[in-house]
């Protein structure tokens, strides 16, 4: 996700200084317009407006909380916006730590998956304080169409968790449905057609169908990263002491993916344990038949 971000920002004419933990995606950036910031600290002695996209809770506060990370680096003045998914204690942490040095902190996680970062088309949803949001708005709306402050510190985190609790579930059920379809003698491709425009439609349905059916599970957004966001939904549920019937399928639906070495997969790879317990493949149906 950070390097289509990068590249949205590069093409709005923003100056941009670079640092991701392999040096192969810095590179290309650097080849692209951009500067290389040589560290988590480089990038925040250089920018007013620092944006980080991290895979995971750890790697959000190693960056910003270990020794001459981010917080240690802040400068009164700076805004901080995090677009990874998270939870809302951490995000809530983080604006606390850098609002003890002036600076601000926007928890702003995204939706739209590496195609929606690559069209600058994201839903960006944001927690935080209102004239944060208005600082970053020039910034934000360079990589997204749809920007929403939802409220305080921690916000953006938790509807974000919501989303990814909705995605789960729904491509978990996307991929049963083709399955039992298509075992009963359904053509998946016919299935779309109609499931699109009935209550059973979702955007999963929409995004999945054709990927499944072409057996093309390259790219996308992988099994693993739903797996981690189920997770944190499932810790979150278990503190508040929300019950998560179908979130819990769902999570074992991926759980299964990636057990059957499917994780580094698009999500629609979770089809694929449930193909081979049916003896079926979702495939397009050949002309003729």
């Amino acid at each position: 996700m950070g390097q289509p971000i990068t590249r949205n920002l590069l093409k709005k004419g923003f100056t941009v200084v670079v640092h991701n933990r392999s040096s192969s995606a810095t590179d290309k950036l650097v080849g692209e317009g951009a500067t290389d910031g040589g560290s988590a600290q480089g990038v925040a002695e250089q920018a007013d407006v620092i944006i980080t996209s991290l895979p995971d809770p750890n790697a959000v506060r190693a960056v910003y909380l270990d020794k001459d990370g981010l917080v240690d680096s802040a400068k009164s003045g700076q805004l901080f916006v995090d677009t990874s998914t998270v939870d809302p204690g951490l995000s809530r942490e983080l604006a606390e730590k850098l609002g003890a040095k002036g600076a601000a902190f926007l928890d702003a996680p995204v939706s739209g998956g590496v195609a929606g970062a690559e069209a600058g088309s994201l839903t960006i949803m944001v927690g935080g304080d209102a004239e944060a949001f208005a600082n970053a708005t020039p910034v934000l709306e360079a990589i997204g169409q749809k920007l929403h402050l939802v409220g305080p510190s921690g916000s953006g985190t938790i509807i974000k968790l919501a989303n990814q609790l909705l995605v789960g579930i729904n491509m978990a059920a996307v991929a049963e449905a083709l399955v039992l379809g298509v075992k009963a003698g359904a053509d998946p491709a016919k299935m779309l057609e109609v499931l699109s425009t009935s209550f059973g439609g979702s955007k999963m349905l929409d995004r999945g169908v054709p990927l499944i059916i072409d057996r093309n599970f390259a790219g996308g957004t992988p099994v693993d990263l739903i797996r981690k966001d189920l997770g944190l939904i499932a810790d979150l549920a278990e503190q508040l002491g929300v019950p998560l019937a179908t979130g819990n399928q769902a999570r074992a639906v991926f759980n299964r993916a990636h057990d059957t070495d499917h994780g580094s997969e698009d999500m629609t790879a979770v089809v694929l344990p449930i193909e081979q317990d049916a003896g079926v493949e979702v495939v397009r149906a050949t002309p003729g038949n």
